[in-house]
């Protein structure tokens, strides 16, 4: 385990707490409306216009909630780590990761250098651009 404080622990742990939890409320409400908006689209007959808004709407709201799910996945990655005494070690190098950039970003796996060359090697391949 890195040189986190028990205060420091628990403080990020709360955070990735409260956030998994929010994310779990904005994930019902994503399907919620994403299953509005198909409702009401099948239940009209769009002309091409609404049919297009209707696609690009439902393509911000697939989007949305597989980020989000990805986050969650990120969170249940961390307190994994928690359990397993290697939270806050960098995956990648094995040094500690900075509790300033826990704080910022508290699922991280990777210290800052390690994780902006995880981005540049993975950008192109995966066209999503950088994550933290």
């Amino acid at each position: 385990m890195p040189e986190l404080s028990r205060e420091q622990f628990s403080q990020l742990k709360k955070m990735l707490d409260d956030r998994y939890e929010a994310l779990r409320v904005e994930l019902n409400d994503e399907m919620r409306t994403r299953d509005e908006n198909i409702g009401a689209t099948t239940e009209e007959v769009p002309d091409s216009a609404d049919s297009s808004f209707a696609h690009l709407t439902m393509d911000l709201d697939n989007a949305a909630v597989t980020r989000d799910v990805a986050e969650r996945r990120a969170i249940e990655g961390a307190h994994a780590r928690m359990n397993e005494g290697t939270y806050g070690i960098c995956v990648d190098c094995g040094v500690d990761i900075p509790f300033e950039r826990l704080q910022v970003q508290p699922a991280a796996e990777r210290c800052a250098p390690c994780q902006e060359r995880y981005e540049k090697s993975h950008e192109a391949g995966g066209g999503r651009g950088p994550t933290l």
